[in-house]
């Protein structure tokens, strides 16, 4: 068993900006007061909210830190050769509803037009997704911007008149549409395919030529949103499952296809590929190159009409940017496309700013576990990497990136729904009065023709990992450790660890080792405890299959995931879903345990609704079980049997789940222990 490399996160740059909002500029920090060697403190899971923007995607561990103020002043370096007409762009579609609930926007204590500050510091496109009908049963608005066609016209048109670029992002729903949900519109409900399709290209129709008329015509279009399945279920779901209704890839290639020809239709430029409306198919998980190869294999076999491949990334729930970028220049390569990132956010703070808990976050001694400091100047480089990446994209088919919700402060009346709160505002690039932050700067210093001075930012800290191996095995040392840099950003770099007495291994207790940090001065340390309990459990995360694990009953239901951001650790975690009823029980028999007493555990998330059992039998006693139910997304729960007294030398574990259907849960990190 081992951990993870742990590193200590400073929030007083974070404080400060948000204390001393009026002036926004960065200043130099005091030296630093905290051991310059800090290893993980273990904390509990953070409760996330349930909120209908973005699918399940992630699990963030706050833990309490020690306070490591940065020494750096703000800086971005320019990006060499970064286009022109690069999108550095911007999705507002909160914007309406904070300006008509009181929000205001200062330029170093000087109230503005939001959008004219955002042009102003370098953005020059901005993003607004549109409903069809977002009222309820009584007429009454949903909330989450209230995107309806007046209001999408409203702020195009003063995008517009400001100069700036405009993509359209049709979710074909009357709320909010991502891979955990496309409901169809309530006024398309009960329609035939073909009633829906002509409703369908109607609907884009109508739309194109309102914006037209008001001056707004966008110069980029999304047919649907984060489409990962499909849109506009059940008619365009794209896989389902047995027993579950869906048109499959023919009925969601059928439904693009008609707000592709909307678009075309209605664009007076369609016959010039220049100049054209560019056409964009959105998924989320940008990491996730399955994914994508097999919807874009989909829709590319229906010959649907489309230009750009639109990706989500957020560094902290979709995995390593290395892996998002070989996905990005495999897709623009494989498929001839053009590429853009649709949305992409980081915080510059862990704190709240209106009581609603957030995505991301805790308090001022708690904060997120992500590849930069929630900091001003984190928020900064984690979007210049960002950029960076789509720019080198292949072939110069990397067009740019849109910011999600920069503007998205927390004001009451703004919230994700009607008498809701904003999960989001330490994603945005104001603070929570209003002020606009240093980091927005950063569109603005990206642009060579600046001619800002690049600096290769020092080493602040390498933090000290801590593994553990029971006696007489030899640890498993990380090839990599996390090194914090004076730009807040936080890289795995290699180190060569050097050697110790093996005799070190028999005796219950220590030892650090140190190491050579490639390419640096520095040296690392690693702290190794001896002794620890051994994990009986085989493939106990899932990171090598399914086997030795079985699966009976409905096992259409049960698969792996590569997901890490649904994975408790490490990057696979055994994942069920199906809409229609199921019941399984997964299982391992543990053979050659000591007789003796056990623990058993294991981590499970998920939406709720089944009925849930950990178990453990055939170890010489009466089956010992623990019911549990999940309680939502990210929400960890960590079911435990004790006192599993073994008299046979085995035990056979598992997990029973009895769903009515269109249930989920994520499933890691089984451990069966020796008690001592």
């Amino acid at each position: 068993m081992k951990s993870s490399p742990s590193r200590g996160i400073t929030l007083f740059l974070a404080l400060v900006f948000v204390v001393t909002a009026t002036s926004c500029q960065a200043k130099p920090s005091p030296e630093p007061t905290a051991s310059p060697v800090p290893t993980r403190i273990p904390s509990p899971t953070a409760t996330i909210p349930s909120a209908p923007t973005l699918a399940p995607t992630s699990t963030s561990t706050p833990r309490p830190t020690p306070t490591i103020p940065s020494r750096m002043k703000f800086h971005v370096n320019p990006i060499d050769g970064l286009r022109p007409d690069f999108i550095l762009g911007a999705d507002v579609s909160m914007l309406g509803q904070v300006e008509e609930n009181g929000g205001k926007f200062y330029d170093y204590g000087v109230e503005r037009d939001c959008l004219e500050i955002l042009r102003d510091y370098g953005v020059n496109w901005i993003r607004l997704r549109i409903w069809n009908d977002p009222t309820d049963e009584n007429g009454e608005p949903l909330g989450g911007g209230n995107n309806d066609l007046a209001r999408t016209v409203e702020i195009a048109a003063r995008a517009k008149a400001l100069g700036l670029k405009f993509l359209l992002d049709f979710h074909y729903s009357d709320w909010w549409a991502d891979p955990s949900k496309q409901n169809m519109p309530k006024a398309w409900v009960g329609l035939d395919s073909d009633e829906l399709n002509q409703a369908v290209y109607d609907y884009t129709a109508e739309v194109i030529q309102t914006l037209a008329d008001a001056g707004a015509m966008p110069d980029m279009v999304q047919i649907g949103n984060e489409v990962n399945n499909g849109m506009m279920w059940p008619a365009g779901r794209a896989y389902a499952s047995p027993g579950e209704e869906g048109g499959g890839y023919d009925g969601f290639a059928a439904l693009l296809s008609q707000g592709i020809q909307a678009v075309r239709d209605n664009d007076p430029n369609s016959d010039d590929p220049e100049e054209r409306i560019k056409i964009a198919i959105h998924l989320a998980d940008g990491g996730n190159n399955e994914l994508y190869r097999t919807v874009f294999d989909e829709l590319t076999a229906r010959d649907v009409d489309f230009d750009v491949i639109g990706l989500s990334y957020y560094s902290f729930w979709h995995g390593p940017m290395d892996r998002f970028i070989a996905n990005m220049n495999d897709v623009a390569e494989r498929y001839q496309k053009d590429v853009a990132v649709m949305e992409t956010a980081y915080p510059y703070t862990p704190l709240d700013g209106d009581g609603h808990a957030n995505f991301l976050g805790g308090t001022d001694d708690v904060d997120i576990d992500g590849p930069y400091l929630a900091t001003v100047q984190g928020q900064a480089t984690a979007m210049r990497d960002m950029i960076l990446a789509v720019a080198e994209a292949p072939n110069g088919r990397g067009l740019g990136i849109f910011y999600w919700e920069p503007t998205w402060i927390p004001v009451e009346g703004a919230g994700w729904a009607t008498g809701e709160g904003n999960a989001w505002d330490n994603m945005a690039m104001f603070d929570f009065d209003g002020n606009v932050l240093p980091s927005l700067k950063v569109f603005k210093l990206v642009r060579p023709e600046t001619e800002g001075e690049s600096v290769d930012p020092m080493v602040r800290i390498v933090y000290s990992p801590v593994v553990y191996a029971p006696l007489g095995e030899a640890p498993e040392l990380p090839t990599t450790v996390e090194v914090l840099y004076r730009d807040d950003a936080v890289r795995e770099v290699p180190v060569e660890w050097g050697r110790y007495n093996p005799a070190l291994l028999d005796e219950k207790g220590s030892f650090t080792l140190r190491g050579v940090v490639e390419g640096t001065d520095r040296k690392a340390s690693i702290t190794v405890f001896t002794g620890s309990p051994k994990n009986h459990v085989e493939n106990a995360g899932f990171e090598n299959g399914l086997s030795p694990w079985q699966v009976k009953g409905s096992t259409s239901a049960v698969k792996l995931g590569k997901e890490p951001v649904n994975a408790h650790s490490g990057d696979f975690a055994l994942n069920y879903w199906l809409a229609s009823e199921f019941e399984f029980t997964l299982s391992q028999t543990v053979t050659g345990l000591e007789n003796g007493t056990y623990t058993l555990s294991a981590w499970i998330q998920g939406g709720g609704g089944d009925a849930l059992q950990l178990y453990a039998s055939d170890y010489g006693g009466d089956t010992l079980v623990v019911d549990f139910e999940n309680t939502g997304w990210q929400n960890w729960q960590n079911p435990t049997i004790e006192n599993i007294v073994v008299t046979n030398g085995q035990c056979t574990i598992g997990l029973r789940v009895v769903s009515e259907g269109d249930t989920w849960a994520w499933f890691d990190e089984v451990e069966l222990f020796q008690n001592e």
